[in-house]
């Protein structure tokens, strides 16, 4: 009987009791919950709830105002401020336990209106992290191509994407568990289109643009060190430098021969500058490459030596 009477003072007064307020904040901001009324009356009844248990959260009776701050609701602490005129909540420094579902009751006489709000409140979002990525399986074997991921810590109720200049390339979400998201993109090192990593959640977002000159920066012998793992391949060309070394004591009082060394030299890291473009261009001649250039740096180092022996003979 006592429902049919509030349902039917609902109607009177033209108010929907199904009807909900969508609000959304970051965490830390401020929300206002408006009552929807310009003056209380000295015997209107102000009651607000919050959750799915109806906890009492504050109340106005008259002319006092009571904010409760006990049981479920002790989370509010120092954080509720009620509008004496109008009834209207305020929840400061708001928190994302504080996501739910509002309630206001508003008796006045024998009319009875009320209001439902839910609120939800995000987390403030993290800056992504852009760096180069190292994975076992490339989709591309080509070492024009650099590998990056871009990473976000400890978030939920995100998105997060990679987008070239306007148009978006691939994209991730994360749902109700707090987590770390990343998402991985291969670009070429002469790409100069933009590319940008973004994170976002329904009310705000951050951005972070990749440099690519900076996160991937072309240094060949890094490169070189890489790609070489043929073990045989890398102890010969340890045993031509020693070598070479070892010509460099022969003959360090003969001015002539050490110069002819430099040279020598010379043409041996010319020759290993040419190599090493051709295993960067090459992911099938890779092994085939590796050799080439081994033997060459022990031709020449071996040549050289040979040289300024013959030379200190004369």
């Amino acid at each position: 009987m006592f429902l049919a009477f509030i349902i039917f003072c609902f109607c009177l007064n033209g108010v929907d009791p199904d009807e909900v307020k969508s609000l959304s904040v970051i965490e830390g901001d401020s929300v206002t919950l408006y009552s929807g009324i310009t003056d209380i009356h000295r015997d209107d009844l102000i009651l607000w709830t919050f959750g799915a248990k109806n906890s009492h959260l504050a109340k106005i009776n008259r002319l006092q105002k009571e904010i409760v701050h006990d049981g479920d609701v002790g989370r509010f602490r120092e954080r509720l401020q009620m509008d004496d005129r109008t009834g209207s909540l305020t929840i400061t420094n708001i928190s994302t336990d504080l996501t739910g579902r509002y309630h206001i009751e508003i008796i006045s006489g024998n009319k009875v209106s009320s209001k439902n709000f839910t609120v939800s409140v995000y987390a403030r979002l993290p800056v992504p992290v852009i760096s180069q990525h190292f994975p076992q399986c490339s989709q591309s074997s080509s070492s024009s191509y650099c590998s990056v991921l871009c990473s976000v810590m400890n978030v939920t109720h995100v998105s997060l994407s990679w987008y070239k200049e306007n148009s978006l390339l691939s994209s991730i979400s994360v749902s109700d568990v707090k987590t770390t998201a990343s998402l991985h993109l291969e670009v070429e090192y002469q790409d100069n289109d933009t590319y940008s990593c973004v994170i976002d959640n329904p009310i705000t977002n951050h951005t972070q643009h990749l440099n690519i000159s900076h996160v991937c920066p072309m240094i060949i012998i890094s490169d070189f060190v890489h790609k070489v793992d043929d073990t045989e391949a890398m102890a010969r060309l340890v045993l031509a430098v020693l070598v070479a070394a070892a010509g460099v004591v022969l003959v360090i009082y003969d001015i002539e021969a050490v110069i002819r060394l430099v040279i020598s030299s010379l043409v041996v890291v010319a020759t290993v500058a040419v190599l090493v473009y051709d295993v960067r261009s090459s992911g099938d001649g890779q092994k085939k490459s590796q050799s080439h250039l081994s033997n060459a740096v022990e031709s020449h180092a071996l040549t050289s030596v040979l040289e300024i022996n013959a030379q200190e003979s004369q």
